[in-house]
């Protein structure tokens, strides 16, 4: 089996899709309108998708509150720094800064500006 996709209930799908869009390299693979504006994304590869929706019918969780060592989205990346200030730049707030792992992994931990914690990783080879 394959996993087909990750969802998350959000407070604003469209305007998360367009974020995570503009700033994490990903683009939409499909849509629906009202009443949920769900939004798939998918990574560079198309390898890996998450949708954003909002249920109205249920509580969105407080992502904002939970600690990033429960969820997180990882995402692989070439320069750490770099991309840590341009996503600061666009909203992010760093909840770790780079920093390495034991392992040597070169490790950050941030939060889009809906509170959801992203995690930045260069994993030694």
């Amino acid at each position: 089996m394959l996993i087909e996709h990750i969802a998350f209930n959000v407070p604003d799908p469209v305007s998360m899709a367009d974020w995570y869009c503009r700033h994490l390299q990903m683009r939409v693979i499909r849509s629906f309108e009202a009443p949920n504006h769900g939004r798939f994304l998918a990574d560079s590869r198309g390898g890996t998708t998450l949708e954003f929706y909002r249920n109205p019918a249920v509580a969105v969780p407080d992502y904002a509150a939970q600690d990033a060592r429960v969820m997180h989205i990882a995402f692989e990346v070439l320069d750490l720094d770099a991309t840590c200030a341009r996503l600061a730049t666009a909203g992010a707030s760093i909840e770790a800064p780079p920093g390495t792992s034991p392992e040597g992994d070169q490790l950050a931990m941030l939060r889009c500006p809906w509170g959801l914690p992203l995690q930045l990783v260069i994993r030694k080879r």
